[in-house]
């Protein structure tokens, strides 16, 4: 754990030294390798740090995407757009999700928590596109910092008041109602839950590739872990009130579907799906079955790698085509033909096609929720099938079509664009494999 720490504050004293962006690639890649030789050496340094096998792989996630971010994000460095103020905020960000994971207590685990949301807003409102940016990063403070405060409140309560763990295993009260609406929610809004989802479509909207990136790749995955981590101390609350949330999610990741096969943006449609697998993972989550919980771990994974890679698909025309609509980016099979094969591989990692991730996720979490409530199935069912269909969707109508007129330019696809698709692909299918990794026990 220590040499985890130290070595991202070598990351961070690096850059005074005024390297280019190589290094700290190669830096991450020393990292990674050094990461890798720990493996499952569960260690804790101190009283405030350790990690274990989900804080493991989300750290390792983490990482991954981080280095994906300083590859796809070179246009910086070409331009000289504050190539190294943006390096540097990339390796805190990177520091501070590092100690989230990480961290022991609770208090510490919120305070990198909140820490991390700043520099992704430094992100989008630094290296955005559009003047609406800063309504966006608003819209994203607001919804979590609003939801934030009562999770402090209660967080100083239960340092000042030891003994009141203990009733939220065998005492039902107003008190502990109150506790368990104000700790959950914070997660909720950061995962997020229909009904408070709207920051995630602006955000994502209006952040650079390598903000949308890091939001649905890693910053999501912290709402799912606090989730994890706090539902123990409400098990006998949670068999009383979970059910809502789920009700809501399964409503909600109704409607956004058919909210996606409405969209022309391709960034919102992306967006919206990030929307409908986080409320399938909450749905699992909220059950309070193992199965849920290793189901949610593996979606978490897996979608942090699917959505970061159709992220970066969706700016690569945005970088040729100056438009992120689906009715000017149309039959790109025509100008890109090797870029519509990772079109297709990453949109049907996002309808949960074998052999992905995702559908070893969601097959856990159908189990979960099967074994909770058997007349969920029609629900489930439904969502399944508009995941495929505004999967379908964006594949088909992004690259086959008539070619729009006002296309008259067009440049072809770099090597390194190409590495980081398949980045992205590589674990996500491989994985699949390996998936005794993600039993916690």
């Amino acid at each position: 754990m220590l040499k985890i720490l130290l070595m991202n504050l070598f990351l961070i004293l690096m850059f005074y030294k005024k390297k280019n962006y190589l290094i700290f690639n190669s830096l991450i890649i020393i990292f990674f390798f050094q990461f890798f030789y720990s493996y499952l050496n569960y260690s804790n340094l101190s009283y405030f740090f350790g990690i274990d096998k989900m804080s493991y792989l989300l750290i390792f996630l983490s990482f991954w995407i981080m280095f994906m971010m300083l590859l796809v994000s070179e246009v910086f460095y070409y331009n000289k757009n504050n190539e190294k103020l943006f390096s540097f905020i990339v390796i805190l960000l990177s520091f501070f999700l590092v100690l989230s994971f990480s961290s022991l207590s609770l208090f510490g685990f919120y305070i990198f928590f909140e820490s991390s949301l700043v520099f992704t807003l430094l992100l989008i409102l630094g290296w955005g596109y559009q003047p609406e940016r800063l309504q966006a990063g608003v819209y994203m403070l607001f919804y979590t910092l609003i939801v934030s405060l009562p999770l402090l409140i209660m967080i100083m309560f239960l340092y000042k008041n030891n003994n009141l763990y203990y009733f939220f295993f065998y005492k039902v009260s107003l008190l502990n109602y109150l506790m368990y609406f104000s700790m959950i929610l914070a997660f909720l809004v950061k995962m997020p839950m229909f009904l408070v989802h709207l920051w995630l479509p602006k955000a994502h909207v209006e952040a650079p590739v390598s903000g949308s990136m890091i939001l649905a790749g890693v910053m999501l995955k912290l709402g799912g872990y606090g989730l994890i981590r706090i539902m123990e101390f409400f098990l006998i609350l949670s068999k009383k009130i979970n059910f809502i949330w789920m009700l809501l999610s399964f409503i909600g990741g109704i409607l956004v579907s058919l909210i996606c096969l409405m969209q022309i943006d391709l960034k919102a449609l992306v967006a919206y799906s990030s929307v409908v697998h986080m409320s399938i993972l909450l749905i699992g989550l909220m059950s309070l079955n193992m199965w849920g919980i290793i189901g949610s771990l593996k979606l978490m994974i897996g979608h942090g790698l699917c959505s970061s890679g159709l992220f970066c698909l969706v700016s690569f025309s945005y970088e040729r085509s100056n438009s992120r609509s689906l009715l000017i980016n149309k039959g790109m099979m025509n100008f890109m033909p090797s870029l519509c094969f990772w079109w297709f591989l990453l949109s049907s990692s996002n309808m949960a096609a074998p052999p992905s991730m995702n559908l070893l996720g969601e097959i856990s979490l159908l189990n979960s929720i099967m074994g909770w409530c058997s007349s969920s199935m029609l629900f489930l069912m439904m969502i399944s099938f508009f995941s495929a269909s505004y999967s379908l969707y964006l594949y088909s109508y992004s690259q086959h079509g008539e070619v729009y007129s006002g296309m008259f330019s067009f440049s072809k696809n770099f090597i390194s664009e190409y590495l980081i698709l398949f980045l992205h692909w590589l674990p996500l299918n491989m994985l699949f494999m390996k998936s005794d990794l993600f039993l916690l026990i």
